[in-house]
């Protein structure tokens, strides 16, 4: 199978890399090789951000209503070719079709918030803050910003969390694509200035190593960072680039928690749980691995849990009737078979074992199959960290109280969930859950674009989330201006104004 060598770009051009080193890029399902990615060099990364530095006065010079204009036209291109995009998400990282699909969708929902951006910059403004002054607030662009890019959401992450507020806003980007599953922004970028005719420079793409892309923390050009993944990496890069003056969004791990209590509609409270839990083969940050069960209906609620995953078909994540798609690389799943077997070791019991699904067909795809852990206990490991695979984890509990303190315990603080009919306990879960956001009877409480997507705790590290009106905050920067006219027909002077003591004076 001849293997296509994919290009970085800067300027709007598609460049092949000095670098000696490629990364392979798989079809999940098959496990066959599709593509390689270039570990781009330093003088590559750098001219990246030089490019972006060059096209920001440009690209911020033009209205707010032009550059609007020109993201209602981005956004119709995105549906245009919204199902080329969801097979090449569905490929590369073996999402079902239907997740892809809502991969690209959660793409366009920001950018269509983006085109509201005239309303969204609005400042704010007083007359007569004293005697002749008025003052002006504006949202202004910070210049170059960067996004470092995780694997498990190839088209949202970087075209819909990165891109959008930031280009609508007047700044210029540096993308760090995954080098896992770049093949979804790569064609994003493609179609960006191939149909979308943005100026040269505005969005830009490298590939490369964690050394390569500490050169976007680092150099002075680049004003802001907006990062996703480990938390590991997540507070390295925010100490780093904090230091070297930058802004920063690190959006790092989970281990979001369920909460079902004995008064729970349990037949829709699976349902939503499997679809939490098992989508995107758990690979994402607001999956459900952890559902803390009201011991009293916990035997129940566990054998409608297996009997539903043991419905679900495990198959290609490009087969129409697949329920449950592959994981990303032959090195994730052993990952994640490695944490069954330290769950089995901790003394979990082991409900459903998915470590040995074959699909036939597609024997080499990395594929793992629903996983069920009950009793798990305070202190093991697995009910602790995060998996990122299709993997549930039930730990029992005897009343609401000891499953709130156990919940808050965690140091993962990304969403959390209650499924319950009690307005009273749903309400004191709302107020007492650590969870940045907090689902009531529903199992993804991902906000939608016009909301901030908040995690808290070791989930998130800065001060402004991305998306809603704190991402419309951290890609701008407030300009205060004070005005004062002098009257030129009276030819009164105000002079003594102009001063510090002056301005105490007339207070």
């Amino acid at each position: 199978m001849n293997v296509e060598r994919k290009k970085y770009c800067v300027n709007g051009e598609w460049l092949e890399s000095k670098t000696q080193t490629y990364m392979p890029v798989t079809d999940s399902s098959t496990g066959e090789v599709i593509a390689e990615v270039p570990c781009c060099t330093k003088d590559e990364v750098e001219s990246a951000i030089a490019a972006a530095q060059s096209a920001f006065p440009q690209w911020s010079a033009l209205s707010l209503s032009q550059r609007t204009q020109m993201m209602f036209k981005w956004r119709n291109i995105l549906l245009e070719h919204l199902e080329e995009l969801t097979l090449l998400c569905a490929k590369e990282l073996g999402k079902n079709l239907a997740e892809a699909r809502g991969d690209v969708l959660k793409a366009i929902e920001p950018t269509e918030h983006a085109c509201s951006l005239p309303t969204l910059m609005q400042g704010d403004a007083s007359l007569q803050v004293t005697t002749g002054f008025d003052t002006s607030t504006y949202r202004m662009p910070l210049g170059v910003v960067a996004g470092i890019v995780p694997f498990n959401f190839p088209a949202m992450i970087p075209w819909g969390w990165m891109v959008p507020l930031a280009i609508a806003a007047g700044n210029t980007v540096v993308l760090k694509a995954s080098s896992a599953t770049p093949l979804t922004a790569i064609r994003i970028l493609e179609l960006f200035y191939e149909k979308g005719g943005f100026p040269k420079g505005v969005v830009n793409l490298v590939t490369c190593s964690r050394k390569e892309a500490d050169i976007l923390l680092t150099d002075s050009r680049v004003k802001a960072v907006t990062f996703v993944g480990t938390t590991n990496v997540g507070k390295q890069i925010y100490s780093m680039a904090a230091e070297n003056g930058k802004r920063v969004q690190a959006q790092c791990e989970a281990k979001n928690h369920a909460l079902v209590l004995e008064d729970a509609e349990l037949e829709s409270t699976v349902r939503a749980i499997i679809n939490s839990t098992y989508g995107c083969a758990g690979m994402r940050c607001m999956a459900l691995p952890v559902i803390v069960v009201q011991e009293s209906i916990a035997d129940q609620f566990t054998a409608l849990l297996k009997k539903k995953a043991l419905d679900m078909k495990v198959g290609c994540a490009y087969d129409a009737k697949t329920d449950l798609g592959p994981v990303v690389s032959a090195e994730h799943k052993t990952k994640i078979c490695n944490w069954i077997k330290k769950g089995v070791d901790e003394g979990a019991e082991l409900v459903l074992d998915g470590r040995n699904v074959v699909v036939e067909g597609y024997e080499k795809g990395f594929y793992v199959g629903p996983t069920i852990f009950d009793h798990v206990k305070p202190g093991m490991d697995i009910g602790e960290r995060e998996i990122f695979g299709p993997v549930t984890l039930i730990k029992r509990v005897r009343d609401f109280e000891e499953g709130i303190t156990l919940m808050n315990a965690n140091p993962y603080a990304n969403g959390s969930v209650i499924f319950t009919q009690s307005g009273y306990y749903a309400r004191e879960f709302e107020i007492r859950t650590d969870g940045g956001m907090v689902g009531i009877n529903v199992g993804i409480p991902v906000p939608s674009a016009y909301f901030p997507f908040s995690g808290n705790k070791d989930s998130f590290f800065g001060d402004l989330h991305v998306l809603g009106k704190d991402g419309i905050r951290f890609y701008t920067r407030a300009k205060t201006v004070t005005r004062h006219w002098y009257d030129e027909t009276a030819k009164k002077g105000t002079e003594e104004f102009d001063t510090w003591e002056g301005t105490v004076e007339r207070i």
